[in-house]
């Protein structure tokens, strides 16, 4: 089968389209035939080992998975002989955790893990981007136990995760303030903000409202300028470690003095139930991918490229078979 396969560490050209073995299915294994996936901030940081501590997750000298690949959606080829839940010819769509493998054109998934069948009226090229920046999304809202009633802010918010954050806190009744660029706006309000900061106008760090949880969904801040728009026991989040990595330690630290505090969760292990979950958000029209470019998997490279400029909007999409018909997904709900 053919597969973007990386051998070393470095840049997108590290990448390269080469034929490799097809998975073999055990017994309670699920072999998908991919039909579409995404290239992510994680699949970047995995291939160039940035930051340096990726190395000791990764392999310290060279990658241990030389296929990258988390998000993805396609169709069951076969099942193993104890798998019961799924069957050939079942459309699903998952979150290939840790595993990778997605930038193929087969993958073996457990019949237990973070699989489930794709929500209905929903193609392969919209199902496939929804697990993974709405995952850390929903593991920072629950972490700050976001709900109805409050304020919150959310900084980056046409990125995979800041796009996705937007509808996610909506949905629970909180009001959202984000902050994206000026040819952005309208996009965002129709994700369900309730008001939208041009960042290109104006530095959202210095807002006259204050807020129960400031989220900044692409790193960009931190918490002692955004201290002074948190309410006296507002949450500060961040999808980055901040300047000199102080996230991690801020979060040990702050809740210590009573008041504004950082929180900085690791998010939770990604599993069926998960996936499950983000199916339902999909079909009750309360949560829709962003999608920005599609490339063909043989422009993997191009898609990295493009990715890594910082410039996406919401997920970039790679379409494995492109004999497959896909439908153009709908303006975000």
């Amino acid at each position: 089968m053919k597969a973007a396969v990386h051998t070393r560490y470095g840049p997108p050209d590290v990448v390269r389209i080469a034929d490799v073995e097809k998975p073999t299915v055990a017994d309670h294994d699920v072999l998908v035939k991919v039909q579409a996936t995404t290239v992510n901030r994680t699949d970047c940081g995995f291939r160039a080992a940035k930051p340096f501590i990726v190395r000791f997750f990764a392999g310290l000298m060279r990658p241990g998975e030389t296929v990258l690949g988390s998000e993805f959606a396609g169709v069951v080829e076969a099942v193993g002989g104890s798998v019961t839940a799924f069957k050939p010819g079942d459309r699903v769509f998952g979150f290939s955790e840790g595993r990778f493998g997605a930038h193929a054109e087969y993958l073996v998934m457990p019949d237990d893990g973070a699989l489930a069948t794709m929500p209905t009226n929903t193609t392969f090229e919209q199902a496939a981007p929804s697990t993974e920046g709405s995952h850390y999304a929903l593991s920072y809202i629950r972490a700050a136990k976001i709900r109805s009633g409050q304020h919150v802010l959310v900084n980056g918010a046409t990125g995979a995760i800041g796009s996705a954050a937007v509808q996610l806190i909506t949905s629970l009744g909180a009001s959202v303030t984000a902050v994206c660029g000026a040819p952005h706006v309208e996009l965002v309000k129709g994700l369900g903000a309730d008001r939208v900061i041009d960042s290109t106008a104006e530095d959202f760090t210095k807002d006259e409202q204050t807020y129960d949880v400031v989220f900044d969904a692409v790193g960009k801040s931190s918490f002692g300028r955004c201290t002074r728009l948190l309410k006296r026991r507002g949450i500060y989040l961040s999808s980055d470690l901040g300047p000199l990595s102080q996230n991690p330690l801020l979060a040990l630290l702050t809740p210590l003095l009573g008041g504004k505090k950082v929180m900085f969760p690791l998010p939770p292990k990604h599993d069926q139930a998960g996936v499950r979950y983000f199916k339902d958000l999909i079909e009750a029209g309360n949560f829709t991918p962003v999608i920005d470019r599609r490339y063909p998997l043989d422009q993997i490279v191009e898609a990295y490229r493009y990715v890594e400029t910082g410039q996406k909007i919401g997920n970039v999409v790679i379409t494995v078979d492109p004999s497959v018909e896909q439908r153009t997904p709908s303006s975000p709900a």
